[in-house]
């Protein structure tokens, strides 16, 4: 087994690369990086110095590969498997990649900011950059929303690497800031990317850690009984 993701259970961003190997059922080793301990923090910022997870090493082939959307189109290229993440076509490719960009950026990254303000200490929250990350937030519910209006999945007819950005993304976002009520076509997409296996195998390795979310009084009961 040459492949190695260092990553940690609860992490959003982790969730989506273990999409992509479970969808495939690519062997790999998980390595849990605890980034509270300084030792183990060392150790990882010696392999990508970044400091951010998840990374992708390969002894295979002697490769350290970080950043989400590079890991999973280097999963594609040299382990694929039935299903494949980057369509062959080159403007589905390109659709795939449009919105893995869109859910990481403008959902993704917007969530994350509501999340870590409530771990500043008292006195040195960004209220007016939260306000901003749930202005963003409904501004891209709401294109969303228009998209999956007419498409069951983010590139189109398959599942691809942009399903498993918009997966994590959309599972946190919709605590701090819910859209089954409002985004109708988004809620239902995000209703069938919960039936896919390998999306309730990552929130099963996840829920022995839900209790560390900042927000865990809002997650949804039906969250731990998936």
């Amino acid at each position: 087994m040459s492949l190695t993701l260092y990553q940690h259970p609860l992490a959003s961003f982790c969730h989506k690369v273990l999409i992509a190997l479970y969808e495939n059922d690519t062997p790999f080793k998980s390595s849990l990086v605890d980034l509270l301990d300084p030792e183990e923090a060392a150790r990882f910022s010696a392999l990508w110095p970044v400091g951010k997870m998840p990374v992708l090493t390969d002894s295979g082939r002697d490769v350290v590969m970080p950043e989400t959307s590079i890991i999973i189109e280097y999963l594609d290229r040299h382990y694929p498997g039935k299903v494949r993440l980057i369509p062959e076509d080159g403007d589905k490719a390109l659709k795939a990649r449009l919105w893995d960009r869109f859910f990481d950026l403008y959902i993704h990254v917007p969530m994350q900011k509501i999340v870590t303000d409530t771990l500043r200490p008292s006195g040195e929250n960004d209220h007016r950059g939260v306000a901003d990350a749930r202005a963003n937030l409904a501004v891209a519910y709401r294109m969303a929303d228009d998209h999956f209006a007419t498409q069951p999945f983010a590139a189109g007819d398959s599942f691809s690497l942009a399903d498993c950005a918009a997966t994590p993304a959309l599972f946190y976002a919709g605590i701090v800031e819910p859209f089954d009520e409002t985004h109708p076509h988004l809620a239902a997409y995000f209703e069938r990317l919960l039936q896919r296996p390998s999306v309730r195998r990552v929130l099963a390795e996840a829920r022995p850690y839900f209790h560390m979310f900042p927000y865990r009084s809002l997650m949804p009961e039906r969250f731990f009984e998936m």
